[in-house]
């Protein structure tokens, strides 16, 4: 009696792990039926995908080469600003002379009228009456 026993705790455990198997079988196939269906749509998502990144790449290009000519304006603008300063500097020294030239000329006129004006000595005469 205790083989029958053992036997048929054996085949109870037996069909307990089919069970199991079965149900995990189950699961597996639902779990791979998802996978085909995940597969089908990130392959229909291919060619979009594709298309936008090289829209996408167009756009960085017309980017890079958008940024490569304001580099070169930007030179340019560094030139022309360092050209007016190169003028500006001449500009300063060519009339710095010429303007203490012309005060030392008005100098010189208003030292000349006022010596007209007032007589040889740079005095003012004493004025006169008439009657007195």
């Amino acid at each position: 009696m205790l083989y029958v026993g053992a036997g048929l705790g054996v085949l109870l455990i037996g069909i307990g792990i089919m069970v199991v198997c079965n149900a995990l079988a189950s699961v597996l196939k639902r779990v791979n039926t998802t996978l085909d269906e995940v597969d089908r749509q990130i392959g229909s998502l291919g060619a979009p995908v594709a298309a936008t990144l090289t829209h996408v790449n167009g756009i960085a290009d017309t980017a890079d080469t958008t940024i490569a000519r304001l580099g070169g304006v930007l030179t340019q603008v560094e030139n022309v600003a360092e050209r007016v300063g190169q003028t500006a500097n001449l500009a300063t020294s060519a009339v710095s002379p010429s303007l203490v030239n012309l005060g030392a000329t008005l100098t010189g006129v208003t030292a000349g009228l006022r010596r007209l004006v007032n007589g040889r000595g740079g005095e003012r005469p004493e004025p006169t009456t008439l009657g007195g």
